[in-house]
């Protein structure tokens, strides 16, 4: 009794982590990790004019707002202690969270800033001067989130009756609508086709030598 007795002492386990060691832990179905999401690259809407400038591919972070050009900046940290050397490092820009009021909308707008463009605006005059300017570097600071915001202050009717007045002061005509400048486009496109190819159009009917 007393052998039986030991040997069934011995078979214990000696400890508590041998005893989890030979539970069954069902592995999670996903890891973690702590690695970001890859940021997608901004894309407009079809009933947009696409950007002459493009997306931002090299700093994602500023197609969602107005950073006025700035993107990270690399440099090195020159220590003149006992470690002389250099050590590589970045600045990032100075982005915050403003509430900037648009007089073209009628509403506040809540957009990603940094200070250096949120000075260009405030010397501008108000948001919608600094966005309907028809500079090349101001539209080039723009970026993709402020194209929009720009197509969508000049499709008010407030800017739209200002710029009719300023076409009459100018004796400019009406520009043709959208719909008409695709279609005068898509002609003249065909037009250049059709000269360069000399291929000439089978629906239209072609004039016999007795017609002439």
């Amino acid at each position: 009794m007393a052998g039986l007795q030991s040997r069934s002492a011995m078979s214990l386990p000696f400890s508590l982590s041998a005893a989890f060691r030979n539970l069954s832990v069902t592995t999670p179905k996903r890891s973690f990790s702590t690695t970001l999401a890859a940021q997608k690259t901004k894309t407009l809407p079809d009933y947009i004019p696409p950007y002459p400038y493009g997306p931002n591919y090299v700093f994602k972070q500023s197609n969602s707002g107005l950073y006025g050009g700035t993107m990270i900046q690399f440099g090195n940290k020159i220590s003149q202690g006992r470690n002389e050397g250099k050590t590589r490092r970045l600045w990032k820009p100075n982005v915050r969270r403003k509430k900037l009021h648009s007089e073209a909308l009628g509403e506040d707008l809540f957009i990603k800033v940094t200070r250096r463009a949120l000075r260009t605006i405030y010397k501008s005059g108000g948001l919608d001067n600094y966005l309907l300017s028809d500079r090349p570097g101001r539209i080039r600071e723009l970026g993709m989130f402020g194209w929009e915001l720009r197509w969508k202050v000049m499709q008010t009717p407030k800017i739209q009756e200002q710029f009719k007045e300023e076409r009459k002061k100018l004796g400019l005509p009406e520009p043709p609508t959208f719909e008409e400048w695709v279609k005068q486009k898509e002609a003249d496109l065909k037009a250049e086709v059709e000269k360069g190819t000399n291929i000439r159009d089978i629906t239209k009917p072609t004039l016999s030598k007795k017609q002439y």
